[in-house]
């Protein structure tokens, strides 16, 4: 209830929106991360800096805290584990190690009649032609973890592209993923308090080199479309027995064929529309998982587009604060600007998506 503290583990942009709504609701907030001066701990109460898997440091914030959170999926479960016992950790840390592992994700995605792409393991460079002749060209080759923004795959056209990505392999074991034609990437968030399960309105994506750049909302797809993608995304947090909230990303096909790509064990950066856009934020919705509280539906309060400011976008961005009154810009307020590096975000609430979609490009700012 308010008053006591909420544990979140990493420091990043996700952390410090979720520590903004945990303070809304009268929380105390502390946060683990290796960072000094990360975001979310320039809204926490309290931080330790310390490393994700340091055990010693997480039971002194489970000692600390009344529940515990992650903010990435790149926490280590061994060490959650490890303070299970004098924890409350409600999301438990069967999620995490599902949405760690591709091949993982994909049996459970499978076990539960969920519709993906059609894949194959690939131990050694041997596997990859067997496979190639099952699944065919274009296909992707990924590696089981830790890739993320396009990072950790790479496309396979042809036999010329087999020698550049044996790369990949060398960091262990690999997936060999059809390629899906799709139309549109959508996603869907959803929230859940192990009783309850909440779906948030259908988004379309747009990326630039595998980082997203737009998010639209609501998608620009056909009614029965949108619902089939919420009933998936209801399925698997049943599925999961989900506490908080699971972005789930998927491909649309020009027949209208859903196929779930990706699932991501906390807020999703194409959910970050629903801090101005909905009654009730994503982030909202996660504190409110996590501690148990009941969830309502979720409704979308006008149109909107969200673009993220990337390292190399942030100068620009900054001087329109000036020109652009009706923007709702959000900062991270991360010290070092990298190129492709997600520096904040900018949502426009919209009574016409295509107009805003071309205001956006009329800055030159992302081309």
């Amino acid at each position: 209830m308010p008053g006591e503290t909420i544990g979140i583990v990493g420091g990043g942009q996700l952390g410090r929106m979720m520590s903004l709504s945990a303070k809304k609701m009268g929380f105390r907030v502390g946060v683990l991360d290796p960072t000094a001066d990360c975001p979310a701990a320039q809204v926490a109460d309290w931080h330790i800096v310390a490393s994700y898997d340091d055990t010693v440091a997480l039971e002194e914030m489970a000692r600390r805290c009344a529940v515990i959170t992650y903010e990435f999926e790149n926490v280590s479960v061994e060490s959650l584990n490890a303070i299970l016992p004098i924890s409350y950790i409600p999301q438990g840390t069967d999620l995490l190690a599902i949405t760690q592992d591709r091949l993982l994700e994909k049996a459970f995605l499978e076990a539960n009649n969920v519709v993906i792409a059609p894949y194959a393991t690939i131990i050694h460079p041997s596997d990859i032609p067997d496979a190639i002749e099952g699944i065919g060209y274009p296909c992707v080759l990924k590696t089981t973890r830790g890739g993320y923004d396009g990072k950790g795959q790479y496309v396979l056209y042809g036999m010329k592209d087999l020698a550049p990505s044996m790369d990949l392999l060398r960091e262990g074991t690999c997936e060999l993923e059809a390629w899906i034609p799709f139309e549109k990437e959508i996603s869907v968030m959803v929230a859940g308090n192990g009783k309850e399960y909440i779906p948030f309105p259908v988004v379309e994506n747009i990326h630039h080199n595998n980082i997203l750049h737009e998010t639209i909302a609501p998608a620009r797809i056909d009614p029965e479309v949108a619902k089939e993608a919420q009933r998936i995304a209801l399925e698997i947090a049943q599925a999961l027995n989900l506490h908080g909230v699971l972005g789930i990303e998927m491909f649309l096909t020009e027949t209208g064929s859903i196929y779930v790509n990706e699932l991501a064990p906390r807020p999703h950066n194409s959910g970050h529309y629903s801090i101005e856009a909905c009654d009730m934020s994503q982030f909202d919705m996660h504190i409110r998982g996590i501690c148990g509280w009941p969830l309502a539906d979720v409704k979308l309060l006008s149109p909107a587009v969200m673009v993220n400011i990337l390292g190399q976008h942030h100068e620009k961005c900054r001087q329109l604060i000036l020109e652009k009154p009706s923007w709702q810009f959000h900062d991270y307020g991360k010290k070092e600007v990298k190129t492709g590096r997600k520096m904040g975000h900018i949502t426009i609430l919209t009574e016409n998506i295509e107009d805003t979609l071309k205001e956006i490009q009329q800055t030159n700012i992302w081309d």
